[in-house]
């Protein structure tokens, strides 16, 4: 009567099944909800487990209403037809659950590479064709970028420039000029007199504006030795590029 669906669920002895047999059907019962319908949580399984309890017919009839079977207890071939039919239905749901899953796999590896492709939009560019080349120089020169013989690293230094330099935010921050700190040149000692009021005073403008412009050069200085130390902390770096340490 069962063998079909227990043969469909892959039950160890489909052909010999007996029903009537007490302790076989309590069994098969723990293994049908184990193994199959899985209805109560682990640690809720204890009662319907413990098949040599008196109490074990009271534990299945709460089962039974558990899962809304609509035979009770007296009614046991029409009960376990029944939970074998909501234990192949469950299990075909599974593998169905499963096979979809693993279908979507390739999508989901497809989706994640071309989210990383629109991440790096660099990866998808031909460097060797000439218009590509011709392009990246003509940026180059446009932009004062020291030439390299390979473009893709031009256009990186390129890109790098625009998004510091060229953003909105970059111009609207540059259009915003500060007003200088008037400067009384008188309080500035020269250290030589030209013999000339007027050649003295730009001799004094030159030097403040000399003595900025070396400031600005050490303010770069500073920032290429913190960015240098940066690359040298960096575990990532490229070995093959240079020795660092012993």
């Amino acid at each position: 009567m069962f063998r079909r669906k227990l043969t469909a669920l892959d039950y160890h002895n489909p052909a010999g099944f007996n029903c009537k047999d007490e302790t076989e059907f309590r069994n098969f019962i723990v293994w049908l909800e184990d193994q199959k319908i899985r209805h109560y949580k682990i640690e809720d399984r204890g009662n319907l487990r413990n098949i040599h309890s008196s109490d074990w017919p009271k534990f299945f009839e709460k089962y039974l209403r558990d899962v809304n079977c609509p035979f009770k207890i007296q009614d046991r071939q029409e009960a376990i037809d029944w939970l074998l039919g909501l234990a192949v239905r469950l299990d075909t749901y599974r593998e169905n659950t499963e096979k979809y899953n693993k279908d979507l796999v390739p999508d989901n590896t497809k989706n994640a590479d071309n989210a990383a492709k629109n991440a790096e939009p660099l990866i998808n560019l031909d460097v060797n064709n000439p218009d590509f080349k011709a392009g990246v120089m003509a940026l180059a020169n446009l932009l004062q970028i020291q030439r390299h013989d390979d473009y893709l690293v031009m256009l990186k230094a390129i890109r790098i420039l625009v998004q510091e330099r060229l953003t909105q935010d970059a111009v609207a921050k540059a259009n915003q000029m500060k007003e200088g700190l008037p400067v009384a040149l008188d309080k500035h000692i020269l250290g030589f007199d030209t013999g000339d009021a007027v050649l003295n005073e730009a001799a004094q403008i030159l030097r403040l504006l000399h003595i900025e412009e070396l400031r600005e050069l050490q303010t770069k200085i500073n920032e290429a030795i913190v960015a240098v130390q940066a690359i040298i902390a960096d575990p990532k770096t490229d070995h093959r590029l240079g020795k660092v340490g012993r």
